[in-house]
């Protein structure tokens, strides 16, 4: 999750809120990619996930990186909760699930190099204390109660009002990991109509990246279990949003939902300040009863975004968020596949006019069978297979037009990088039926072989 925003001035109007988001429209010249992926560490002679503290843990990890690679340590309260270097961030999730924010990059071959680079480091330190580190969605073995906790004020309050609201938020936050790509818009117009796409396809990325058909030490009934957690988690951030396909949609339409999102905390001076449940609105009038009589910095508004967690969010750009963590090769296809989609403009085009007629409830239903039944979902005559397919198709054309070549093999273009999602597409088999087919016929119920076949 994101680190504490900085800097931006007092908000005195409400324009400002809107005029925030609508300053990350860039020139397509100008945009980048930013992929952010989240992993499981765990101690390799136990399978226990890491602590925080110790010999084999995550501050282990994070200061091998520090001294050996030359990040640059974030403290909270003295506590090393982070690294930053060129852009990029390394931060923990609640779990102590480490995480790479990736820097803005141009091309999917830098964005693929960069998270090769990351997991190349995190394995050096982490063979050198006893650790490893697992690509999947959903931790397979482990309770609750085995989970560490970060020593992080925002995850402290978060889980305070997860155990309020919905039925899965703690296993959110503690037990799973996902694959996300962050990109630009260069208008209002072109953000709705790439908010609209993504949202619509994204159980389409749901089921291809499906890797979460375990969790504590059984097969459930969903291959993407993480995708299902999200489903009842807090029904006044998360979902599909069906007001982004009304008219009227814009950036102020979605300001006036992230002020109706209960706030979680103010950040001020290295502290999280409890505002659980209150009102951004109220705090627009300086009526915030966690900071009566003060009125919030645009710091605070772009915190309060990050506290939102539909399929799509929107903040200076947009984010996919609908995909399980995974393996290695699967890292560089997420970008791969949105930016086919959506910075081609004969990409976009096709990508509407294939979802643009669905209805509120088809989007929904797509969202379900995706984590349900991965590719085999089917949802009133939409076929998740069948859409992956021509989804692919698309993308793959938009990647070829764009004409990036690598540099170390200058005739690979980045449509290469979907070669991947393809074969899954074409034999109907993600990582989770993987998983599935290896419980039932290989491991005899025994889910610690997951540590074997699936670690970094």
């Amino acid at each position: 999750m994101s680190i504490p925003q900085k800097g931006g001035g007092l908000i005195e109007n409400y324009s400002q809120l809107v005029e925030f988001l609508e300053n990350g429209s860039k020139p397509k010249e100008k945009w980048a990619i930013g992929t952010e992926h989240e992993k499981f560490g765990y101690i390799k002679k136990t399978f226990k996930p890491l602590p925080y503290s110790g010999i084999c843990s995550i501050k282990s990890i994070l200061e091998g990186l520090r001294a050996e690679f030359q990040w640059t340590p974030i403290f909270e309260n003295k506590n090393i909760i982070g690294l930053k270097k060129n852009g990029a961030n390394v931060s923990l999730e609640p779990g102590g699930q480490l995480e790479l924010s990736g820097a803005p990059l141009t091309t999917i071959h830098e964005t693929c190099d960069e998270a090769s680079t990351h997991l190349r480091e995190v394995q050096t330190i982490a063979n050198k204390v006893g650790a490893g580190f697992i690509g999947l969605g959903a931790a397979p073995t482990w309770s609750h109660n085995d989970m560490p906790i970060m020593p992080k004020g925002r995850y402290s309050l978060m889980t305070k009002y997860m155990k309020n609201v919905g039925t899965h938020g703690i296993q959110m936050m503690y037990r799973t990991c996902t694959i996300q790509v962050n990109l630009d818009f260069s208008s209002e117009i072109d953000m709705i109509k790439k908010f609209r796409v993504s949202l619509a396809l994204q159980p389409v990325a749901t089921a291809l990246f499906a890797n979460s058909p375990l969790f504590e030490n059984q097969l459930i009934k969903h291959k993407s279990w993480r995708s299902r957690i999200w489903r009842n988690l807090d029904s006044d951030r998360t979902g599909m949003l069906p007001f982004v396909f009304e008219d009227g949609m814009g950036f102020q339409r979605y300001a006036d939902y992230a002020l109706d999102v209960p706030m979680y905390f103010v950040y001020r001076n290295g502290n999280y300040i409890d505002a659980l449940g209150q009102s951004f609105r109220d705090f627009l009038k300086g009526k915030l009863p966690a900071l009566p009589n003060q009125l919030p910095q645009l710091s605070d508004w772009a915190d309060h975004l990050t506290t939102i967690f539909p399929e799509v969010r929107l903040k200076q750009f947009l984010e996919m968020r609908g995909a399980d963590g995974g393996p290695w090769d699967r890292i560089c296809a997420l970008p791969a596949l949105w930016v086919g989609l959506l910075y081609d403009s004969t990409s976009l085009e096709a990508s509407w006019d294939l979802c643009k007629n669905w209805t509120d409830e088809q989007r929904e239903g797509l969202r379900i069978v995706a984590s349900e039944d991965g590719l085999d979902g089917n949802f009133d005559g939409l076929s998740l297979k069948g859409l992956a397919r021509e989804v692919l198709s698309i993308s793959k054309s938009g990647l070829q037009r764009r004409q990036i070549k690598s540099t170390d093999t200058k005739y690979i273009d980045e449509s290469h990088f979907l070669d991947i999602l393809d074969k899954t597409a074409k034999n109907g088999i993600t990582p989770a039926d993987k998983l599935i087919d290896n419980y039932l016929n290989d491991w005899i119920g025994d889910t610690k072989k997951v540590f074997d076949l699936y670690s970094y």
